[in-house]
């Protein structure tokens, strides 16, 4: 009897070790999960910069196109002879 409630004791420890080792890898879990949700913002936010660079650059060459057009139209129109 003595022996069987020590087996039974032995066993509660074992799980009660197996259940804070899973709670250890549940925690690390955890911990990647929240690195990954930072590197996803992080990109998320360099997505959002590059996004803002291109607009910038794109205003910047039409704004050269369409200055270059008048400048273009300028210089026909004063070299034309009347």
């Amino acid at each position: 009897m003595q022996g069987n409630a020590l087996a039974l004791q032995g066993d509660e420890l074992t799980l009660y070790r197996d259940a804070m080792a899973l709670q250890g890898h549940a925690l690390t879990l955890y911990r990647d999960a929240l690195a990954l949700q930072r590197d996803a913002l992080t990109l998320y936010w360099d997505a959002l910069a590059l996004q803002g660079i291109a607009k910038f650059n794109s205003l910047q060459i039409n704004q050269m196109l369409y200055l270059g057009c008048c400048f273009n139209l300028s210089i026909r129109i004063c070299t034309t002879k009347i």
